[in-house]
């Protein structure tokens, strides 16, 4: 009820007004039946104004540190993702990676609609990153299609560490559905995984337009804050002449 009260009455139209979104390939986020719609992630914005377009509900797999946070705020935030259905996961890697792909299947078991960011984390400079093979271990693992879809404009409207977003148009594109039957029975397998992982994320980024970075975002992440670190120990006019993150 939470879910639809946000969608509808509160948040969804709000999210219209300020971002009057154009929305381009709906057509392909299928009417019935499970399925993944995997995604480019370059805002904060990004978990509520896909879903407030899409006529079906869609469960996200949220960053567990969304429902971990401390004092008030934390509380408040934690109750507004298990109020709008969102699954927390640990993004740890081994043993909590392999939970995660389990909530995911639950999801998709109930024939569902599943939003993942295969980017596994939002991108600090508006590039798209390498994918983690979780998505497609659970497309093989389900045999569900996985539909596409490319946030544009997000990154400008809301960039990591902007509290309030600007008031912009956005585009929400999404793409034909992918299917990956010719790999059942190889969820196992890194090759296949990483096979059907840059598959989704060049349909990503054909729809996005976005510059390709063949590395993982966090790791980019980290390395940029390192060099910020590393310029500001050295102080201004020191010389950084490195690359921009």
């Amino acid at each position: 009820m939470f879910y639809q009260v946000l969608k509808y009455v509160l948040l969804g139209p709000l999210l219209r007004l300020v971002f009057r979104p154009r929305i381009e390939g709906l057509e392909h986020v299928p009417e019935e039946g499970a399925a993944i719609i995997a995604g480019n992630h370059l805002s904060f914005a990004d978990h509520f104004v896909m879903p407030a377009i899409v006529p079906r509900r869609v469960t996200f797999l949220a960053k567990a540190e969304y429902f971990t946070g401390p004092g008030l705020k934390g509380r408040l935030t934690a109750a507004f993702f298990r109020g709008v259905g969102q699954i927390p996961v640990d993004r740890s890697g081994g043993r909590a990676s392999r939970a995660a792909i389990s909530s995911g299947l639950a999801v998709l078991r109930k024939g569902r609609l599943l939003g993942i960011y295969p980017e596994g984390t939002r991108s600090h400079d508006g590039r798209l990153y390498k994918g983690r093979t979780g998505v497609a271990s659970m497309a093989i693992r389900a045999g569900v299609p996985v539909v596409p879809c490319a946030m544009i404009g997000t990154f400008e409207a809301q960039p990591t560490g902007r509290r309030l977003p600007r008031v912009m148009r956005i585009t929400i594109r999404f793409g034909a559905p992918l299917e990956f039957s010719r790999y059942a029975g190889m969820a196992d397998d890194r090759f296949a995984l990483r096979a059907v992982t840059d598959e989704i994320m060049y349909a990503i980024l054909t729809l996005s337009g976005q510059e390709y970075v063949d590395v993982y975002a966090g790791e980019a992440k980290a390395a940029a804050q390192d060099r910020a670190r590393a310029k500001g120990r050295r102080g201004p006019g020191n010389g950084d002449q490195g690359p921009p993150a």
